[in-house]
């Protein structure tokens, strides 16, 4: 409980966030979320329902069990439409922490429209959401949001669904540097090690989908993801050794015993 991440108003004792898409039905993403001990589970709005209460309703199978729905814009490719998405679903809802993710690349990468991210950040803070807003892998970007309002920023490791893991490790230290906002690794995560190189760097959270929902076995992956994201986290504040060239002893030179 000493370990709280902040996110605008709201706290977590997860550092773990996961998404929704691409399992084979509700129960099976309810069944993973818990398994991954997350308390925030990202819904593409667009594409997952969780505002008609005549269909089925992702947020049924979620009652009473105290993760946050976290609805993003997935499918936006400009500011007009995620701002307005996020109005409507906020009068629906009454969620007003989002994920505020704009494609570009609707193609091939998926890479965000860092622009027009901008400009959606700009008014939704002004309107009071708690923006937890994608971008690409760039700290003057990632500092840019956080002054348009954004509460946490979500730099990407790698493109989303490749499973490629963090391509630029560095970048992901100096967006850690450069903001005073929370830093949430997300896209790209293949595996559980993954999730702990990203909370060994100083990462503040990791956020992942496809690693999860498309493995084998999702409940497994997801508690692997649990206990990755847990392990990174406390590598990172017990710090690591130094890198060196050449080995060092693990016992001293001095005071051997002379034969």
């Amino acid at each position: 409980m000493s370990d709280i991440l902040k996110v605008g108003k709201y706290e977590f004792t997860s550092r773990l966030i996961v998404g929704s898409g691409k399992y084979p039905d509700f129960k099976t993403t309810r069944d993973a979320t818990l398994a991954s001990g997350a308390e925030m589970i990202t819904v593409a709005v667009r594409r997952v329902n969780i505002t008609d209460p005549n269909e089925e309703n992702l947020m049924d199978y979620f009652k009473d069990t105290g993760v946050q729905i976290l609805p993003n814009s997935a499918g936006c490719t400009t500011a007009e439409d995620a701002i307005t998405l996020f109005r409507l679903v906020k009068e629906a809802t009454g969620i007003d922490i989002i994920k505020l993710e704009i494609i570009g690349d609707t193609a091939k990468t998926l890479y965000p429209d860092v622009l027009e991210t901008l400009k959606a950040c700009e008014v939704l803070a002004k309107e009071g959401f708690t923006i937890m807003a994608y971008t690409n892998d760039d700290p003057i970007m990632a500092k840019r949001l956080e002054n348009a309002g954004a509460a946490a920023v979500m730099p990407l490791a790698a493109p989303i669904g490749s499973g490629l893991g963090i391509q630029n490790r560095y970048n992901v230290v100096f967006i850690k540097d450069a903001v005073n906002v929370p830093v949430i690794v997300d896209a790209g995560i293949g595996t559980a090690s993954d999730a702990a190189v990203a909370m060994e760097l100083g990462a503040d959270g990791v956020l992942t989908n496809t690693a999860i929902a498309q493995s084998k076995n999702p409940i497994a992956m997801a508690e692997a993801m649990k206990y990755a994201v847990m392990a990174g986290r406390m590598a990172y504040k017990a710090g690591r050794i130094a890198k060196k060239p050449y080995a060092t002893a693990s016992s001293p030179l001095e005071g051997l015993i002379e034969f």
